[in-house]
């Protein structure tokens, strides 16, 4: 299965990723990043498709990466 990498610096809470995800993996956290915004997290690898649609629907290129 796939995995994505989040960046949570560039992060900034939009929570595009979360609406987009097909099989709603990605959630807003609790935690805050140095600007002080919660940001976005992987919820469970072993159900991500690999589709990159969070990626490429991030307006802030926050999610770094996409692993097949």
């Amino acid at each position: 299965m796939a995995k994505i990498v989040i960046d949570k610096e560039k992060c900034k809470t939009c929570g595009i990723c979360v609406s987009v995800c097909p099989k709603k993996l990605i959630e807003i956290g609790d935690e805050t990043n140095s600007s002080g915004n919660k940001y976005a997290v992987f919820k469970e690898e072993n159900a991500c498709m690999g589709c990159a649609i969070c990626a490429i629907s991030c307006p802030d290129i926050a999610i770094k990466e996409v692993y097949k």
